[in-house]
This record gives structure tokens, sequence and C-alpha cells, in this order.
């Protein structure tokens, strides 16, 4: 977990460090021009006049049902390497739909469990299974969702999806799977 902060850490002093290599300076002779603010009354009544409607024409959009449609389709698992829990760049839309499913509606609630493949000690394979969990849980909420809405489980080696001991089998046993609530 610690060298993923680290490599969160650096790409967010990458990102500061870019916007402040440019800066641009002011001419110090150029003339300001002062405005007042118009009052709301006024732009309103002069958007009314000029259309000849007051009434906005904009249509609101329903992010929740597009998102709830959207997950319908969407796999609700994110599988991992063999001892890793970094999440990989192909899981990044399932991420992305989780977080704005989970912002749009701040009363939903997303349990994620991270499971392992059936090699390592019980408890090694319980903590494995808590970080991936956990680190779809931290992506997520990079993403705008809120910690309280997430809970992170692990089951470790303890609920195989595919019994067996082939490594097609251990591959589909290494997941986290995201339950929406």
């Amino acid at each position: 977990m610690k060298m993923m902060q680290w490599r969160w850490l650096l790409a967010a002093a990458a990102v500061v460090l870019a916007g402040c290599a440019s800066q641009t300076k002011l001419d110090e002779g150029a003339p300001v021009e002062t405005r007042t603010p118009a009052s709301t009354s006024d732009a309103a009544s002069a958007a009314g006049s000029a259309s000849g409607t007051s009434q906005s024409q904009v249509t609101s959009v329903d992010l929740t049902r597009q998102s709830a449609d959207a997950l319908k389709a969407t796999p609700r698992v994110i599988y991992f390497d063999f001892d890793s829990y970094i999440v990989k760049d192909q899981y990044r839309d399932i991420v992305e739909l989780y977080a704005k499913v989970l912002s749009a509606d701040r009363s939903r609630r997303l349990v994620i469990e991270g499971h392992t493949d059936e090699r390592g000690s019980r408890e090694y394979n319980l903590a494995l299974g808590q970080r991936r969990a956990e680190a779809v849980a931290k992506a997520i909420e990079l993403l705008g969702a809120n910690a309280s809405q997430i809970e992170s489980v692990s089951f470790g080696k303890e609920r195989p999806a595919v019994p067996g001991s082939d490594e097609a089998a251990m591959a589909q046993n290494r997941r986290a799977v995201l339950k929406l609530q």
C-alpha cells in the first residue's frame, strides 16, 4: 500500500510542478477596465426580451438513471495479477462509472469484496484481499465518491469464484467484486 501512496504523491507533485513551470508575466502598463456587475433581474429581463420568453430551454439530464442503466451492462468484477493489488488501467471505465453513480447519489453504498487465489496462508490472503478491496475503493474515492459510502471487506481464499488449482481458475479468483446497495 505504501508503494501506491508514493506513486500518487509523485504524480501529484509532477502535476503541480508542470503547472508552475509556465508563468505569464502581466504587462505593468496595460489599462484595466472596471465594470459593475448587472443585477440578475436586469440580465433575466434582457434575456427574456431578446428571445420572447423568460424560461430556459435547457433540458435537464438525470445522471443517476443514465448511470444505473450503464451499470447493468458493466461488469462488476476487477481482476488482479498474482500477489498484486494494483488496479489495472483496463478497469478504469468500471471505476469511473461506480464513482459517478456514488457521487451523483450520496445515499448509495458500495461494498467491495477482495478475494485471492488459494496460494499463501489464510492470514496473508485475508490481508491481500483487503488491500485489493481498498485499492479499488481509493480509486473510486479519488474520482469523487465519499469514503463513507464505501466498505471494503476481504474474504481471502475462502470464497473462490472457480474451483480448481490450475492457473485459469486461480486467475479468476484473484478479484474484487463490487456490490452496489
